[in-house]
């Protein structure tokens, strides 16, 4: 878990006050960027649920809760950087430790989409 005061998506608020309050429901997310960075403290927190909800409903049949509740337990995130973000678009790196205990980098480019109000992710593309 975060061993700082600080948010798990490198906010310099507490988790309670950021990520946690999408992650547990109690607010949406009000921009694609605020989504991604609460999915990103969700897979620290290893809250697959939400990480399954927020994804759009056309991409859903290709994830599977258990599998990312396993990939989130096996990986280590250690931060994340915020490349660019526009309206509905994140260019990230999420820098983790793997199950092998070696230093690893994911680099995507994320999009999302705004349905009644809610945000989703829908895909990315990685390097």
């Amino acid at each position: 878990m975060n061993n700082s005061s600080f948010c798990f998506c490198g906010s310099a608020i507490p988790f309670q006050e950021c990520c946690q309050k999408y992650i547990d429901g109690t607010q949406k997310a009000p921009t694609a960027l605020a989504l991604m960075k609460s999915r990103y403290a969700s897979y620290c927190t290893h809250q697959a649920n939400y990480l399954f909800n927020t994804t759009h409903i056309s991409q859903r049949k290709y994830y599977a809760k258990a599998d990312i509740l396993k990939w989130a337990t096996a990986n280590e995130l250690q931060k994340l950087e915020i490349i660019t973000a526009t309206e509905n678009t994140v260019e990230f790196k999420a820098y983790f430790i793997d199950d092998n205990r070696r230093n690893q980098i994911h680099h995507e480019f994320s999009t999302f989409k705004q349905e009644n109000g809610t945000w989703f992710y829908v895909d990315g593309t990685y390097d």
